[in-house]
């Protein structure tokens, strides 16, 4: 998603881009565009991306209490909640499809990489620095856009795996990604030096959380005791 100028936001694709195309290469990514993923495997994803959201509305809810203008502010408490219902409703639909009900979702814990990514969200979002924490917050946006851009060209003779695919390509979440990532850019811009090498960290350690929530739906990851 580029504007042709570079921009802070480029730094932090650099930053990102070897762990995108790692996740381009999962078997979780592959097997859904082939269309032999196994439904498991999507219902786990599906369950604990749904728990996840919650701990997404959170940051992005502080994102916007820590807007620099009204803007700002508006947005992320837009993509709060306007953008995680359209979500949340895509992956409810799927899941009564797939025979997960509100008492099977109630009683499922969240693994330990649902935990961990949701945490470090929430910890960024409401501690550190407002660049830092956008830089955290935007992976989540932009790969997703990316992952299912490249999807949607291939697409998937499996319907649930396609209806997936077209949340992630649909032109109001394009418009809420770059939305986002304006709104980094104009923070990394304020920031002080060494603010892009610190944003790149942290947009690195989130995207590597990426990768983990795929692989941990692809094993079926739980708690181990």
């Amino acid at each position: 998603m580029s504007t042709g100028e570079r921009l802070p936001h480029d730094d932090l694709w650099d930053a990102i881009d070897p762990v995108y195309q790692r996740i381009l290469e999962h078997p979780f990514i592959e097997r859904l565009a082939d269309g032999t993923l196994p439904e498991a495997a999507f219902r786990h994803y599906l369950v604990q991306d749904s728990l996840f959201l919650d701990d997404y509305a959170r940051s992005l809810a502080l994102a916007a209490a820590r807007a620099p203008d009204t803007a700002t502010l508006r947005m992320f408490a837009g993509h709060a909640s306007e953008a995680i219902d359209a979500e949340r409703q895509m992956q409810d639909r799927l899941l009564s499809e797939l025979g997960v009900g509100a008492e099977q979702m109630a009683a499922t814990p969240r693994s330990p990489t649902t935990l961990g990514y949701g945490a470090y969200l929430v910890k960024s979002a409401a501690l550190l620095d407002r660049h830092v924490a956008l830089a955290a917050i935007l992976p989540c946006y932009w790969i997703y856009w990316e992952v299912g851009t490249r999807l949607a060209e291939r697409g998937s003779p499996n319907p649930r795996y396609r209806e997936w695919m077209a949340t992630y390509t649909d032109p109001g979440f394009e418009h809420a990604v770059a939305g986002c990532i304006a709104a980094t850019d104009a923070a990394l811009e304020e920031g002080s030096t060494g603010a892009l090498h610190e944003a790149q960290q942290h947009a690195l350690t989130a995207a590597r959380f990426e990768w983990m929530f795929w692989d941990a739906a692809y094993r079926g990851e739980t708690w181990p005791v």
